[in-house]
């Protein structure tokens, strides 16, 4: 059974919060792994069937009225409409919380209507908050693709920091011969890490112990967050962890110019404190010099000879962002233009 520690005499407060479909799956991800511990994992959602599958031990179905429990048909003015409608319960599931993640694939309608006004509760009650969510495959369509990033422009305005993962760069690091149901499956995978790299250094004891004190420190109106995650194995394993995470496709910008990094190190009961000391030199060695850096390393008993590695960057120019942005996008679209040969007419 893994330990909780307490937070200056009691214990942090820390409440998962996934809304809609891709929320929903987020939250049963994390329930059956058992791997974050120290949290309430709360499930929203306007379709009732799906509530009723979900693992999470809270559920509430917001905008009865309006929807009748038979979903929003994907548009995020009625997921928005269901939130509003149902306020009050959910203030009353927040009430006297230190920390909200909020996780949501963003593009369908109850996801990316409804965080934003979640958000805006959990910020009104005084916790921090943390959205981390999903941009679609490009498969999934183009309304999809609008849906989402009009979405996560209003969520950013509502959170202490955003992280979000675009799944088309997931792509990089999917076999190509993965079913529909694995790549999804390894979508949830990521959020639930990118929500456990940072509940850890909260509830979990480690060899390094950081509080809730650090972590809002770094998150507390941090605007646009990235994340990162390596695994190393074998000889060599923390330098390839380190390296692995830092060129991860997740983190879409240098990690140069981060004004805040946040990093966790997971590692068997053969994890030195060399290791530890290695990962955090070649990280620090990326960081901008004034960066604030904190991390924490813990002991997980089903690890064997392997490191993982966890990084959360934060206090990035957002002007640099949009201009790394447009320059990817550029890239991608050159990618996808057919290919016209001179001798064709």
């Amino acid at each position: 059974m893994a330990l909780v520690k307490s937070e200056l005499g009691r214990f942090a407060k820390i409440k998962v919060v996934g809304i809609g479909g891709g929320g929903g799956n987020c939250i049963n991800t994390m329930v059956e792994s058992s791997q974050i511990v120290g949290v309430d994992f709360i499930a929203l959602n306007t379709d009732a069937q799906a509530l009723l599958a979900n693992k999470a031990k809270i559920k509430l179905q917001i905008g009865d009225d309006l929807t009748k429990g038979l979903g929003v048909g994907g548009d995020p003015k009625l997921g928005c409409q269901a939130a509003e409608e149902s306020r009050d319960k959910i203030r009353e599931l927040l009430a006297d919380t230190d920390m909200v993640f909020i996780t949501a694939g963003m593009g369908g309608g109850t996801g990316t209507g409804a965080s934003p006004i979640v958000a805006e509760i959990a910020k009104e009650i005084g916790a921090l908050t943390v959205a981390v969510v999903t941009k679609p495959f490009v498969f999934e369509g183009t309304r999809r693709m609008v849906n989402a990033e009009e979405g996560i422009m209003n969520l950013k305005e509502k959170v202490d920091a955003l992280i979000v993962i675009p799944n088309q760069r997931l792509m990089e690091r999917i076999d190509a011969k993965v079913t529909l149901i694995e790549a999804f499956k390894t979508v949830d995978s990521v959020l639930s890490q990118g929500v456990q790299g940072i509940s850890d250094i909260i509830t979990v004891p480690g060899l390094i112990n950081r509080d809730f004190a650090d972590v809002r420190s770094i998150i507390k109106d941090a605007g646009s967050a990235f994340m990162g995650i390596g695994i190393g194995v074998g000889e060599g394993r923390a330098q390839t962890a380190a390296k692995e995470a830092i060129t991860s496709p997740l983190l879409e910008i240098s990690l140069e110019g981060a004004q805040g990094i946040l990093f966790t190190i997971t590692g068997g009961k053969d994890l030195t404190i060399t290791e530890v000391e290695e990962i955090a030199q070649i990280i620090t060695a990326q960081a901008d010099a004034n960066a604030n850096i904190i991390f924490g390393a813990n002991i997980s008993e089903t690890m064997v000879d392997q490191i993982k590695l966890t990084i959360i960057a934060t206090g990035f120019d957002e002007s640099k962002i949009r201009m790394q942005k447009m320059v990817q996008r550029g890239l991608e679209d050159s990618l996808n233009e057919p290919v016209i040969k001179e001798n064709e007419e």
